[in-house]
């Protein structure tokens, strides 16, 4: 077994159970900060199949080699939940700063360090830094250079300091939004807060999305009132109304007259619809397409990377103008058929005319029907006169049909308590 792990280094890592088959991935290392002697490490958050994160003592971890970490016995699939002690070493340590014990200045911690004792105990050995702007400078120590220390070397780790984010997102980047979130959700109300500020804007409108009502309301209260904004330009419209629907009537009509004009347009139609109808279900920007498109024209508007794969199924073929609510509604085209007919045709000569839009009023249960009835993935809303205003896709639908707590995992598919007793904080 090595003897020095560094946790940022760790993050990622494939997790293997005795016989070789792969368990997860260790996305965090659980320690605990003492007010005496080094911090010990409790175990890894490990996520799983189903992106559940669930607690892996390091008394069950047998090997951790370049690559891989060896577990013994069965990996308890509890949802991990951190404990008002605990502290994660890559959500909650990276980027704390700490003031070096020679008076030399402060420092950033980059990485965490942990090493394995002779009573097989794990706890955090050294400290990757690097040195603050205002630190203290000579020819040798120069601002921003990294060095590697002794945990007795460094005072304030336990501080509860705000710390920027850089490196715990550098360590999530590959992820995508929906890991995020989990990753997110997971942490404190303060840092998901700091996460939050250190996104980019359409990063953190993604993330948005996929994140529980209550944390998309904190996030976004958070804010100063011009990102606030600009974040919900960056969202889909129908996330975006959903999200003001759960604001407050003055803070939602103050972010409205922030927003760009035509985005602000879209969702304010929206917000004009009952929650659970078509209309409050639907998203305003479908590829809409004129029936002269060409199929390999109408091919490169489903590639879009924006689009779900839901959306990304149909194509809505409508007279001009193609901009919601549009003109004369025609049909729709399924991706499959645009595969399988030559690409210079025109997209109007294959239309499934026999695609019926649904009124704006729909309940969500006529949804939800008509999509399970002729296998769709995606479904157009239009009004009186038969105008396109909307589409609705099955993602939007499950999101409605589900319990309200559905992102949080089922307590009965849980298992038993993680094996982290009393003793484990001594």
């Amino acid at each position: 077994m090595s003897t020095r792990v560094f946790a940022a280094r760790l993050a990622g890592t494939a997790v293997f159970d005795p016989i070789g088959d792969q368990v997860g991935r260790v996305r965090d290392v659980v320690v605990l900060l003492r007010p005496q002697g080094p911090p010990r490490a409790l175990g890894l958050v490990v996520e799983v199949p189903g992106r559940r994160r669930v607690f892996l003592p390091l008394s069950r971890v047998t090997s951790i080699d370049t690559g891989q970490v060896i577990s013994t016995g069965l990996v308890n699939m509890r949802r991990f939940e951190q404990r008002p002690a605990e502290t994660l070493a890559i959500g909650e340590l990276l980027d704390r700063p700490v003031q070096l014990a020679d008076g030399s200045g402060s420092a950033t911690v980059v990485d965490v360090a942990i090493e394995q004792q002779r009573n097989r105990d794990w706890v955090v050995t050294k400290l990757f830094l690097r040195r603050s702007e205002h630190s203290r400078t000579s020819l040798m120590r120069r601002r921003g250079d990294t060095l590697l220390v002794d945990i007795s070397e460094v005072r304030g780790l336990a501080a509860s300091a705000s710390q920027g984010a850089d490196l715990l997102l550098a360590s999530y980047e590959d992820l995508k939004p929906a890991d995020l979130a989990d990753v997110m959700h997971d942490l404190t109300a303060t840092r998901r807060l700091e996460v939050a500020a250190a996104l980019g804007n359409e990063r953190l409108a993604d993330v948005l999305e996929e994140l529980p009502e209550d944390d998309q309301v904190a996030i976004l209260s958070a804010l100063e009132l011009g990102r606030a904004a600009d974040v919900l330009d960056a969202m889909q419209p129908d996330d975006a109304a959903d999200l003001l629907g759960e604001l407050t009537l003055e803070q939602a009509t103050e972010l409205l007259e922030l927003m760009e004009p035509e985005e602000a347009r879209d969702v304010r139609r929206l917000l004009a619809y009952e929650d659970n109808t078509a209309g409050g279900l639907m998203t305003t920007e479908p590829v809409i397409l004129g029936p002269e498109t060409t199929i390999a024209t109408a091919l490169a508007h489903v590639r879009r990377q924006d689009l779900t794969p839901a959306l990304a199924s149909l194509v809505f073929v409508a007279r001009p103008p193609l901009e919601t609510p549009t003109g004369r509604f025609l049909g729709g085209v399924h991706i499959q058929r645009l595969l399988r007919e030559a690409p210079h045709d025109p997209i109007g000569g294959i239309l499934d005319t026999e695609l019926e839009g649904l009124r704006p009023e729909a309940p969500l249960s006529q949804v939800a029907r008509e999509l399970a009835t002729y296998n769709l993935l995606a479904l157009p809303v239009v009004d009186e006169n038969r105008r396109l205003l909307g589409a609705i896709s099955i993602d939007d639908v499950l999101d409605h049909l589900l319990p309200e707590d559905w992102r949080e995992d089922d307590q009965e598919m849980s298992g038993n308590l993680p094996e982290r007793t009393e003793a484990d904080h001594g």
